[in-house]
C-alpha cells in the first residue's frame, strides 16, 4: 500500500513530521489508547476459543465501556459516545462489522495497529483502494467477501482504471501471495486491521467520514509560513545564496508587520462582548417570531403566510408601532424595511437631499441585475447622479469621482462602490439622526397623540353652538 503524506514539513533532523490540523486531538486520543492497551490496568485483551477456531487479540464492548466509566469517571452514555468517536477515527474496530461504532454488549473489538493511526497523515488514493478490493476477491474466505457497497465501488473503480487494470490486478496478486506466507493468526489480525483502515477512509454509505477536513483549518494551514532552512557550511551542504537570504528576510519582515497589525487591533474583554451580545438579543427578541407571539402566528410553524402577506401589502398609514421602533435600532434596520425607506425618502425630500437615498437604492438594484442589463443601468445612474449635466447630483469629492470615472471604462455591478459607501456613511451620520429627531418619526411612534392633535385642530374649526338652556333664555326675553 502506498502511504500518502499530505501535509508534511521537514524538521531539523531531516525526517518528516505530520502537520495535520487535528494532530493535537490525535495525540490526546493516542495517549488514552495507550492506557487502554496497558497489560496491567488496561482493557482486558484475550484470545477467544470456539469450536474449530480461535479469535485472537479481542475485547468486548462491555469491557471497554466499564473501563472508560472507571478510568475517566463518566457515566455510561458518555462512555459509549466517547468510544464511538474513537472507533469512528479507527483506533479500534468491530471484527465482524463495517460500521465503526461502540456497543455496550459482548461484541468483539480489536485495537488498530499504530501504523494505521490517522496521526500518520494517511491519504490513500483510489488505486490503493482498487488493489485492496481486488485482493479481497482473490481469497476464498467467507470473512473476506465484499459487502454490497464494496462490490459497487470495485465496479466503479474498474471502469475508472480500465486502462491500467492489468497493473492493479498484478499488484493485488503479488500482495495476496505475500499474505499467504504469513501465519494464520497473524493473517487474521492483519486482514481485519486493513479492512478497518479502509472502513475509516472509504466508510459505509451513511456513516460519518472522519477523514474530511474543515476548509477553514485547511486554509489556515496553507497560509502558514513555512520557514526555509538555511544550511550552514558545517552541515556539509551548499551555502545559502543571496536570493535565499533575501527571500527569507522579506518573509520575516512581512510576518513582523502582520503581527504588529494584530497588536494594533482593538481588543474587547470577554465580559464586555457577552454583555453586548445579551443586549443585542434582548433588543431583537420581540422581533423574532420563533421567540415572541406578539407578531402573530409564525408562518414557518403554522404554514399560514398571512403575516408575510400583511407585511408586504401594508401602507404607510398602517405601519405598526413595533415596526417603527425597529427603525431606531440602526440605520441598516431602517433601510431593510421598504416602508422605512419610503418614510426616509419623504423626510429627505423636505430637506432637498433625497437624491442620496435614490442613488443608494439604484446601486443596490444594480447589483441584482442580470449581466446583460448592467452596462445600460450603469450609464443611467452616472447620467442621473454623477455626470456634469445630471439633474440630481450627489455630494462626492473629486477623488471618488475620478475613481468612478475610471471604473466606467469597464462597467460592472461594483462600478459605484466607492460613491455608494461614501453616501451611505453620509446618510448614517447626518440624515439618519435628524430623521429620528424629526416630528415625522415622532408622530409615527405616537399615532394616538397624532390623532388627538388632528381632532383638536378640527374641533377648533367647528363653530360653538348655543346650548338648550341659552336658547330658552333667549325665547323668554
Amino acid at each position: 500500500m502506498q502511504k500518502m503524506a499530505h501535509w508534511r514539513r521537514v524538521n531539523g533532523a531531516g525526517d518528516e513530521e505530520c502537520s495535520h490540523p487535528n494532530l493535537i486531538v490525535y495525540r490526546k486520543i493516542e495517549r488514552l489508547i495507550q492506557r487502554m492497551q496497558d497489560e496491567r490496568n488496561g482493557v482486558p485483551v484475550r484470545t477467544v476459543k470456539s469450536f474449530m477456531s480461535k479469535v485472537p487479540s479481542v475485547f468486548t464492548g462491555a469491557d471497554l465501556v466499564q473501563w472508560l466509566m472507571k478510568t475517566l469517571d463518566i457515566d455510561q452514555a458518555n462512555s459509549i459516545h466517547l468510544g464511538s468517536l474513537l472507533a469512528a477515527h479507527g483506533y479500534f474496530f468491530p471484527i465482524t462489522d463495517h460500521v465503526l461504532t461502540l456497543k455496550d454488549d459482548n461484541t468483539f473489538y480489536r485495537f488498530q495497529t499504530p501504523y494505521f493511526w490517522p496521526s500518520n497523515c494517511w491519504e490513500p488514493e483510489n488505486t490503493d483502494y482498487a488493489v485492496y478490493l481486488c485482493k479481497r476477491t482473490m481469497q476464498n474466505k467467507s470473512r473476506l467477501e465484499l459487502a454490497d457497497y464494496e462490490a459497487e465501488n470495485l465496479a466503479k473503480l474498474q471502469r475508472m482504471f480500465s486502462r491500467k487494470w492489468e497493473f492493479i490486478f498484478m499488484q493485488a496478486e503479488a500482495q495476496a501471495k505475500v499474505d499467504k506466507k504469513r501465519d494464520k493468526m497473524e493473517r487474521k489480525v492483519l486482514d481485519s486491521q486493513e479492512r478497518a483502515f479502509w472502513d475509516v477512509h472509504r466508510p459505509v454509505p451513511g456513516c460519518v467520514n472522519t477523514t474530511e477536513m474543515d476548509i477553514k483549518k485547511l486554509s489556515r494551514i496553507n497560509r502558514t509560513f513555512k520557514k526555509k532552512k538555511i544550511n550552514s557550511p558545517e552541515d556539509g551542504d551548499r551555502c545559502p545564496s543571496d536570493s535565499d537570504i533575501q527571500s527569507a528576510s522579506e518573509e520575516s519582515k512581512r510576518q513582523v508587520e502582520m503581527l504588529k497589525a494584530r497588536l494594533e487591533k482593538r481588543q474587547y474583554k470577554t465580559s464586555k462582548v457577552a454583555e453586548l451580545l445579551i443586549a443585542y438579543c434582548q433588543q431583537y427578541r420581540d422581533y423574532d417570531s420563533f421567540l415572541s407571539t406578539e407578531l402573530g402566528p409564525n408562518p414557518w410553524i403554522t404554514d399560514d403566510t398571512a403575516l408575510w402577506e400583511a407585511a408586504s401589502t401594508m401602507s404607510l398609514k398602517e405601519v405598526p408601532v413595533y415596526r417603527v421602533k425597529k427603525w431606531g435600532f440602526s440605520f441598516d434596520d431602517l433601510l431593510k424595511d421598504s416602508l422605512g425607506r419610503d418614510q426616509l425618502s419623504k423626510f429627505l425630500a423636505k430637506e432637498f437631499s433625497d437624491e442620496n437615498l435614490r442613488f443608494w437604492i439604484a446601486c443596490q438594484d444594480l447589483k441584482k441585475m442580470t449581466f446583460s442589463q448592467v452596462p445600460a443601468k450603469v450609464q443611467q445612474i452616472y447620467s442621473e447622479f454623477l455626470s456634469d449635466s445630471s439633474h440630481s447630483p450627489i455630494n462626492v469629492d473629486s477623488k471618488i469621482l475620478d475613481t468612478t470615472r475610471k471604473n466606467m471604462k469597464n462597467p460592472n455591478r461594483y462600478t459605484f462602490d466607492a460613491a455608494q459607501e461614501h453616501i451611505y456613511t453620509l446618510m448614517r451620520s447626518d440624515s439618519y439622526p435628524r430623521f429620528l429627531r424629526s416630528e415625522q418619526y415622532k408622530e409615527l411612534l405616537n399615532p394616538k397623540k397624532k390623532c388627538l392633535s388632528n381632532w383638536e385642530k378640527t374641533k377648533s374649526l367647528i363653530p360653538k353652538l348655543p346650548s338648550l338652556a341659552t336658547k330658552a333664555e333667549v325665547l323668554d326675553k
